[in-house]
């Protein structure tokens, strides 16, 4: 049976949402089903992020984001049909300009790819629909595509997907408001 499977930089997605759609409240037990709609039944949603930076003292707006964080990532993990998978910071040192903590997300780009290269060499799934915009993700779609595997691109207007990225893919699309109101939450 072909399948399809949604893979959503969540940091990329977010951004989205933010810049394009003024924080439009997402029911994220939608985002999978409207997404893969006009392809292959849906296997599974991958939602990919990293918990934010919490000090050893943390000041309560830092605790506030930490506990925020911690509710949807539970949230996240009760739908069905959506694997949450989860990155870490990595501090990187303080900022010249402000004196601010620099942190680096780690292990999230490469939890996304190793999952769409296991999906498509053991053939479970016939599409990958990926959120992102990153260029770090061509050489996976390529690897994809090379398993039959069609890969979908959602990227957005103002905060586009890299050149080359959305050339790899084999389909684009461009969030629209329409899109984004079959997703919201009611």
């Amino acid at each position: 049976m072909s399948r399809t499977c949604v893979f959503i930089d969540g940091g990329y997605f977010q951004k989205v949402l933010e810049k394009d759609f003024e924080r439009a409240r997402i029911d994220f037990a939608l985002i999978g089903p409207v997404l893969a709609q006009n392809y292959e039944p849906l296997l599974r949603t991958y939602y990919y992020n990293c918990p934010p930076h919490q000090s050893a003292d943390p000041p309560p707006r830092e605790r506030e984001l930490v506990r925020n964080a911690d509710r949807f990532y539970h949230a996240l993990r009760k739908i069905p049909k959506l694997e949450l998978r989860l990155g870490r910071l990595a501090f990187r040192g303080y900022s010249r300009d402000t004196g601010q903590p620099i942190f680096e997300q780690k292990r999230v780009d490469i939890q996304l790819a190793v999952d769409l290269l296991r999906l498509s060499y053991s053939r479970q799934i016939a599409s990958a629909v990926v959120v992102a915009g990153d260029s770090d993700f061509i050489p996976v779609f390529a690897a994809a595509k090379d398993q039959a595997v069609r890969v979908v691109l959602y990227h957005s207007q103002n905060n586009p997907a890299h050149n080359e990225l959305v050339e790899a893919a084999d389909e684009t699309i461009v969030f629209s408001p329409e899109l984004i109101d079959q997703m919201l939450r009611t």
